[in-house]
């Protein structure tokens, strides 16, 4: 045992546990963990300027390298601040340590009304949190850590919040450190495994329905192997974007926004393989057999009857069922050329409109094929769901069921730390990127070179659409006042380049690419029609 304050144990147990970046807003409660974090070096501490970014950007960070996000607020207003963040990776399945300050320790509980105090705080954070902990005494710091690290690492990844009151992060205790935690994945059990493969087996036609459990489970291999031997086509999540390349001949691309036909009887799909996803729209099925692979019990199964449970790890158990199917049956026979007939009678019925298809494509083409793409919750970002070719996992972002504005920069800038290599995109709307357009001033002290999109109409495009749609043409609260963009870019420091149309916003976003900086590119663009309905 070694003499320190709670803060140092903090800082430590953090660093053994692999942290080395950490997203936060120092404030009076934390002053004892800030001045922990000066004696580690190897973290380093990314200050951002609205509380809401330190989730965003811990979430990026987690969802671009598969490590664990870390994000520091004070607590109260600083927490509830961040929520929308945690609320996020929660919907994402994003693995993401929320270190929240707390008030005095005897006053916890007193709802006495002191400084950023919340009563109680960890009730305000458990919805939307795996596992949620106070630390009262500095000796327990290793293994509450420890503990949250147990909790994101195993199971389904979701954000874990621990928090310190002041006295007990300068209090001077014996304090042993522990030995990092590691990952238990397990498959799921044989005799699931067998009764799934003996479902494919007898499959004539299977079709594998893959979402971001496989992406967390690092199953793209597995997943492309065992399709390759069911010769089975691959439709995604908007999540599960990339967990098989776009370039494969097996994969149909993502799911549709609304209404998908994939699982119709006019494409006789026998047996659905879910890998990794809630299937929260199998009210696209025809009533098949589901055979759903997933590593948390209580999503196999919610929402569609005819499942069969298969519990574990994505990976692991993709491995498992390929061993267990080759020892039943030979490989299937090639269907490559039959699924890309249906891969184009997919690409005829699904709803294209202009000009977001244009705009769309002239980003993909700007792009290497391994840059990461976030997509907001803006019309493009909509349209980039169904229609924007991924080839490697972990390089599309999305807000998940979350969908909520502001999320997408922030997130962006935290992708950027994870993958510094990497070309990171922001695709925002104009609405979207002033929530949270003050962290150009992060991106700009830090070096977060990411390139945000901004498609300006100069209102909340989606809603007054909507409303005139919907309303006889009245609207009201839709139209925006906005900043002169490219200068408010230029006065945090970054560039700021206008594009007009799809061949100035590739060639511009090409040169973004290249220069060592932050960058936001204007696109002006007028009303859209909607990528979730054909036109009447």
């Amino acid at each position: 045992m070694v003499k320190m304050t709670g803060g140092q144990a903090l800082a430590k147990s953090l660093y053994r546990e692999g942290v080395r970046v950490i997203f936060g807003l120092p404030g009076v409660q934390l002053y004892h963990m800030m001045d922990g974090l000066y004696d580690e070096p190897g973290i380093r501490f990314i200050t951002v300027r609205h509380e809401q970014a330190t989730a965003y950007m811990a979430d990026g960070y987690a969802r671009a390298s598969g490590e664990i996000g870390t994000a520091l607020m004070v607590p109260g207003p600083g927490l509830l601040n961040a929520s929308a963040g945690v609320s996020t990776a929660y919907s994402a399945s994003s693995p993401v340590l929320v270190v929240c300050g707390q008030i005095e320790r005897d006053e916890i509980g007193g709802d006495r009304g002191m400084l950023h105090e919340v009563n109680d705080q960890l009730d305000a954070i458990r919805p939307v949190t795996k596992w949620a902990h106070r630390i009262m005494d500095p000796a327990e710091v290793p293994e509450a850590v420890h503990q949250a690290f147990y909790h994101l690492k195993n199971g389904r990844p979701r954000p874990v919040e621990i928090e310190i009151p002041p006295e007990t992060l300068a209090e001077v205790a014996d304090v042993e450190l522990l030995e990092p935690e590691a990952p238990r994945p397990a498959a799921a059990g044989k005799e699931q495994i067998e009764a799934a493969a003996t479902a494919l087996a007898g499959a004539s036609n299977p079709l594998i329905w893959a979402g971001g459990g496989v992406i967390s489970a690092q199953g793209t291999e597995a997943l492309t192997k065992l399709a390759e031997f069911l010769q089975a086509p691959v439709v995604t999540t908007a999540e599960g974007k990339g967990a098989i390349s776009d370039h494969h001949p097996l994969a149909l691309g993502a799911l549709w926004l609304r209404n998908d036909t994939i699982a119709r009887e006019q494409f006789g799909h026998d047996v659905i393989l879910a890998v990794g996803t809630r299937l929260v729209t199998s009210q696209w099925l025809d009533g098949q057999q589901v055979v759903q692979i997933d590593v948390d019990p209580e999503e196999i199964g919610r929402h569609y009857e005819n499942t069969l449970r298969v519990e574990g790890d994505a990976r692991l158990t993709m491995e498992e069922l390929l061993a267990a199917l080759s020892a039943k049956t030979q490989a299937k026979a090639d269907r490559t050329t039959e699924v890309a007939e249906q891969k184009a009678q997919r690409s005829e019925d699904i709803i294209k409109v202009e000009p977001q298809g244009e705009l769309l494509e002239a980003v993909r083409r700007a792009m290497p094929e391994d840059s990461i793409l976030i997509s907001g919750m803006t019309q493009m970002g909509y349209y980039s769901r169904a229609h924007y070719p991924v080839y490697e996992p972990r390089t599309f972002i999305t807000s998940s069921y979350s969908g909520n504005l502001g999320y997408a920069y922030p997130t962006a800038l935290g992708a950027k730390v994870a993958q510094p290599d990497k070309a990171v995109v922001c695709l925002s709307g104009d609405g979207g990127f002033m929530f949270n357009s003050q962290e150009m001033s992060t991106a700009v002290a830090h070096n977060i070179n990411v390139v945000v999109v901004v498609f300006n109409d100069n209102a909340y495009g989606n809603v007054k659409r909507d409303q005139v749609n919907q309303f006889n043409g009245r609207t009201i609260g839709v139209e925006l006042h906005n900043p002169d963009f490219v200068k408010l870019a230029e006065a945090y420091g970054a560039k700021g380049f206008v594009a007009n149309g799809p061949a100035e916003l590739e060639a511009t976003l090409k040169k973004a690419l290249t220069l060592e900086a932050p960058v936001l590119i204007e696109v002006p663009v007028g009303p859209m029609p909607s990528p979730f309905f054909k036109a009447p």
